[in-house]
């Protein structure tokens, strides 16, 4: 009424969902899930001036500390709006604004917020193309807030990222998880991260999938975790790292490395060595419990690894993405879901979103409800 303008339909759905449940009597706080690519209801999709007056309605109300409005339309508009609530709703600790056209100017004015705010745990700014500008912003803020534990920069537009990152990782005690993937990472570029990481000692998941990172810069990652003992989730997935990198991972989970718990290798030009060599890893290391090598080059020799695996019990069925099965006396690998963040773009209309078999990246590196 005070900006005179129409209501958005879908907004007022999700809004009465939220008031039914608050008559019922909450008892925990929740997280308003206003996403575009809802297909169970109408959905018009959220604008900037839309998020105005969410902003204005999310103050009044401390019981929702999570705000999930994915794929929407927010641009630069709605990215001044969410800048504000995080200066002045001081309970939020969730905010999801993947895929919502926000631009430099946009992640400028919400790394900016984030200087001062004090309660904020896990933004996703997926799919926003903030560009090295916008970026940057958020290098920045990083060595300064002390509360975000988890950040995806993934498909910005930013380019070799990893110095200024680099600089925030070595500042940097609280941030847990940061997703890095579509960032034109090249070897030197790793190298970078790689020396920031010798010093970090907060990290446990580390994204780097779609890069341009072959088994040189995987060398480099693998000397760190001969020493590292805080990441516990990597996701090298859709690089070229070939044997060479898969050996190098495999001699340092198996005799150096007791803190990593899931690795992720898809498709990565990986033949029937490498893979072998990896599947061995798991029968010396007790901590390594999940693996995901779909899109690699299978051989016999690899089905019959990773068919032992599972059936000696080592490799829980949940725990891959990868199922064996015989024909005409020859063991062959079938692709399951990858687990490791299966709900990565989306999140299913009904079953569960966020258990260790659907997620396994958000399970081994969760830190609150939902986050």
């Amino acid at each position: 009424m005070e900006k005179s303008q129409k209501i958005n339909p879908f907004i007022s759905h999700i809004l009465q969902e939220v008031d039914e449940k608050f008559k019922k009597g909450l008892e925990e706080e929740i997280t308003l899930t206003i996403a575009g690519n809802n297909r169970l209801v109408p959905v018009e999709r959220v604008t900037g001036e839309d998020f105005w007056i969410l902003s204005r309605i999310l103050k009044k109300h401390l019981y929702i500390n999570g705000l999930d409005v994915r794929y929407n339309l927010l641009s630069d508009d709605g990215a001044y709006y969410a800048a504000k609530l995080l200066q002045k709703q001081l309970n939020l600790i969730y905010l999801n604004l993947m895929f919502n056209d926000i631009g430099p100017e946009g992640g400028k004015l919400i790394a900016k917020a984030l200087h001062k705010n004090t309660t904020l745990k896990y933004l996703r700014m997926t799919g926003n193309k903030i560009e090295n500008k916008g970026g940057m912003f958020f290098a920045a803020m990083l060595q300064i807030n002390s509360c975000l534990q988890k950040l995806d920069l993934s498909d910005c537009d930013l380019e070799e990222s990893t110095v200024h990152l680099g600089h925030m990782l070595k500042e940097n005690r609280c941030l847990v998880e940061l997703h890095m993937c579509k960032h034109g990472i090249k070897n030197c570029g790793l190298q970078r991260l790689c020396n920031a990481l010798y010093l970090n000692t907060s990290l446990r998941y580390l994204d780097v999938s779609c890069n341009k990172i072959t088994h040189d810069g995987i060398e480099y990652l693998a000397e760190v975790l001969k020493s590292n003992t805080t990441l516990e989730v990597l996701d090298v997935s859709f690089n070229r790292i070939e044997n060479a990198g898969a050996n190098y991972l495999s001699e340092t989970l198996t005799s150096h490395n007791r803190s990593l718990k899931a690795l992720s290798v898809v498709s990565n030009n990986i033949e029937g060595e490498g893979l072998v060599a990896l599947s061995k890893s798991m029968k010396t290391n007790p901590i390594f419990s999940n693996i995901y090598i779909w899109g690699n080059k299978f051989d016999e020799a690899t089905c019959v690894a990773y068919s032992d695996l599972i059936q000696m019990g080592r490799l829980k069925p949940d725990n891959t993405d990868v199922e064996p099965f015989m024909v005409d006396g020859h063991m062959h690998l079938s692709e399951v879901s990858n687990g490791l963040k299966k709900h990565y773009y989306w999140t299913p209309a009904y079953g569960e979103a966020y258990g260790p078999s659907s997620n396994a990246g958000f399970a081994l590196t969760q830190v609150g409800q939902h986050i």
